[in-house]
């Protein structure tokens, strides 16, 4: 058998030997010791000097000191820190009554839950776990269908490895030489991108369909208002906010409300008023943000460009372009700026025109649920987007501010702690075999030119770009079926790269096309494991099928998401070309 023959005898047999339940990092090692020690084989050698030895020390060497695998132990403790310590069940309730009055209350807070909750702590396992403990039974007393109930948590639960920061994204970095930042950036709008498509579909089909989702009873959608807030508001025809400003200016309007048997203290009204200014302190701080990047930070940059730059040749001369740096952004952003503060300030003061006691307790609700952690990740992301740290950095914030926010909440003890660390030391050990045992495996199937024969068969078939990419695409979603994304990205995904050059294809664009793609991994059987995470905590009649078929159209989703990202590259390339240049 020639060694080209080999090489592909070799990619099938991986295929084989993972689908029987083989461990991969040590498959993929021991088939590359296998293979690779007959291609260097010498008869004139003995057995220990075959280099197929020095091939494994060197590879195993090289994955060791990859400086970009150093952030995946930081970021996957920070999510089983999360797990252990974290209310999900509270920002679950909060984030129900806050959209107690939308088609599907349960499973549009189930959703926006488990994207929130991925992003925090990417684990997939965890958040279907976490949420069929907690969503998958109310969903199904209170009359939702199984198939929406389950596709739900299983669809909302493989978001995490998509929205960064994700250790998918490290991994596929890693494998591609590419920039994390980059990716990060070019993974964000594809990322809430397919959660809205999967929040309109959940909507479309409860107005539709009424039947699949019926309207919560009262008594689960009411507020637990606290009667002095509703006393406070009365005499303003229950407008809270003004109340309170009204009682801050004058503490005596206030006095002879109870609040736990005890007058209402300016302490209470100061702190009511506070929890009320958190939607608008929220978009003042957003827009300042975006102000103080667009505007300030980059015309600094500019500047310190400009002036750092010794001027070369004759002084009088000044090109055309000089100083375009620093003119700033366009006029159109200052006009598209001003629409979007006047109406964020329209929106603000038609809200709080309009505060009742029942949003004020939401917004309390969801500020003490949702917002501690939602700073910690916005955080994360802003320190890696903007250039402040390195990716390794902010895994390092984030996990500080994971076991922060868990000792605050009081949900965090020693034995959760060795257990998240216990996870972390077992999921980092995965992965970082993976490396090696792919390093060895990509080595052997270079050297005996199994890569060349693709690369070739491939060219051989003059394909336009769009062909390839259906091509490639449609061979990584079909091996999703039998195979995990791990397996994908380290196998199969560098077969491709080297190709990428040839057809112009950005491998930026190509690779957030595989991670959404990916998605897919998690939705389709026979080895969907989002299925059997959601199967092991779901009801006995529940079955297998049952959950099957609520995956089902979320793949399509999946695909429709792909085909306009490919449409509309700038929902990918856009903030990273941004950020950091073409």
């Amino acid at each position: 058998m020639s060694d080209p023959a080999l090489g592909l005898s070799m990619l099938g047999l991986i295929v084989v030997v993972i689908i029987l339940g083989f461990p991969t990092a040590f498959t993929l090692m021991g088939l590359g010791m296998i293979f690779g020690y007959a291609a260097f084989y010498d008869p004139t050698q003995v057995w220990y000097a075959n280099r197929i030895f020095d091939l494994m020390v060197q590879r195993t060497y090289g994955a060791m000191t990859n400086d970009v695998l150093i952030s995946i132990p930081l970021f996957v403790l920070m999510g089983y820190v999360m797990e252990r310590g974290a209310l999900v069940d509270k920002m679950f309730y909060a984030v129900q009554l806050a959209f107690r009055n939308v088609p599907a209350a349960l499973a549009v807070a189930t959703l926006l839950v488990c994207t929130f909750w991925g992003i925090a702590s990417g684990l997939v396992g965890a958040v279907v776990v976490l949420m069929g403990v907690i969503a998958f039974n109310p969903m199904l007393k209170a009359g939702y269908d199984v198939k929406l109930a389950a596709g739900v948590i299983t669809a909302g639960g493989t978001l995490g490895i998509l929205i960064p920061p994700s250790v998918m994204i490290i991994v596929y970095a890693a494998v591609a030489g590419q920039s994390v930042v980059k990716l990060y950036a070019a993974a964000m709008f594809p990322g809430f991108f397919l959660a809205f498509l999967y929040l309109v579909y959940i909507v479309g089909w409860a107005l539709l369909n009424p039947r699949v989702a019926p309207k919560l009873p009262p008594e689960q959608t009411q507020v637990p208002v606290p009667d002095w807030t509703r006393t406070l508001a009365e005499p303003h025809r229950g407008r809270v906010f003004l109340a309170l400003s009204r009682a801050l200016l004058s503490p005596a309007r206030a006095r002879g409300i109870e609040r736990d048997g005890q007058p209402v203290t300016r302490g209470a009204l100061l702190q009511a008023w506070g929890y009320a200014l958190v939607p608008l302190t929220l978009i003042t701080l957003t827009l300042a943000v975006v102000w103080w990047y667009v505007v300030i930070h980059q015309q600094a940059g500019a500047v310190e460009a400009v002036t750092a730059v010794e001027q070369l040749g004759t002084p009088d001369l000044v090109p055309d372009d000089a100083g375009q740096g620093s003119k700033g952004p366009p006029t159109a952003f200052y006009v598209w700026f001003g629409a979007i503060a006047f109406g964020f300030a329209a929106l603000m003061a038609r809200y709080y025109a309009r505060m009742t006691a029942e949003r004020l307790e939401v917004i309390r609700m969801l500020t003490d649920a949702v917002l501690p952690l939602g700073l910690l990740t916005a955080v994360v992301l802003a320190v890696i987007l903007f250039g402040i740290t390195t990716a390794t950095e902010s895994a390092a914030v984030g996990a500080a501010g994971a076991f922060l926010l868990a000792f605050h909440a009081r949900s965090l003890n020693w034995k959760k702690i060795k257990e998240a660390v216990f996870l972390t030391a077992k999921t980092t050990s995965m992965v970082c075999w993976l490396f090696v045992g792919s390093a060895i495996f990509s080595a052997v199937f270079a050297l005996l030119g199994g890569q060349a024969l693709l690369e070739s068969w491939v060219l051989s078939l003059n394909l336009s770009p769009l062909q390839f990419m259906i091509l490639s695409q449609a061979i990584i979603f079909v091996l999703g079926w039998p195979l995990e994304w791990t397996e994908i990205i380290v196998i199969f995904v560098p077969i491709f790269l080297p190709m990428l050059k040839h057809f112009g294809i950005d491998p930026i664009l190509w690779g957030v096309l595989v991670f959404v793609n990916l998605q897919a991994a998690f939705l389709s059987p026979p080895v969907a494991m989002s299925a059997f995470y959601l199967k092991g905590v779901a009801p006995s009649h529940v079955t297998i099928n049952q959950i099957f078929a609520g995956m089902m159209p979320y793949m399509l989703i999946v695909i429709l998401c792909m085909v306009l990202m490919y449409i509309w590259p700038g929902l990918t390339l856009w903030l990273p070309e941004y950020l950091y240049g073409g």
